[in-house]
């Protein structure tokens, strides 16, 4: 099944041309060219991942995508796409797994992908409850002795000799 990515600019080149490597790249890719738009479609379908813009039709509407995501029933690894270099402690304040910054190199952008849906997936494996261990058996204890008498084993019985065809015609 291929990983589902939404695609959050309000710049259409951006837009088509991460779509089509993407794409390329083997993924399902959906985009939005608006904040609002991004928030109609994380409430109708589960993403994988998110890679969003920070300034759209607001200064804020990056943040309202992020959040959105942050808070959807499955909550996606979450780029933030960027052509402002941002201070690390800021998008990370933000709840941003990633930073990416446009404009960015086909295979870097790839290789970048691909290492944040691994990250994001040990993430979610470290939040899961971990199985404990499957119970030991009970080791056979030894049969106790009487008092007075020492512990014996019984001798396994002998086994049966099976007539062969071959002795039964003899």
């Amino acid at each position: 099944m291929k990983r589902r990515i939404l695609i959050v600019d309000d710049e259409v080149a951006v837009l088509l041309t991460m779509k089509a490597i993407l794409e390329i790249g083997g993924f399902e890719v959906h985009t939005a060219a608006s904040a609002r738009e991004a928030l109609h479609q994380l409430r109708a379908r589960d993403y994988d991942m998110v890679i969003t813009d920070m300034r759209m039709e607001s200064e804020q509407a990056g943040r309202e995508v992020i959040s959105a995501a942050r808070n959807a029933p499955h909550p996606p690894a979450i780029a933030l796409l960027t052509a402002f270099p941002v201070d690390e402690a800021d998008w990370q304040d933000l709840h941003a797994d990633k930073l990416l910054l446009k404009p960015v190199h086909t295979r870097l952008l790839l290789d970048q992908i691909d290492a944040l849906f691994e990250s994001h997936q040990r993430k979610l494996q470290s939040r899961l409850p971990t199985p404990s261990p499957p119970a030991k058996p009970a080791k056979a204890k030894p049969a106790k002795a009487k008092p007075g008498k020492p512990a014996t084993r019984k001798p396994p019985a002998p086994a049966k000799k099976l007539s062969s065809p071959r002795a039964a015609k003899t």
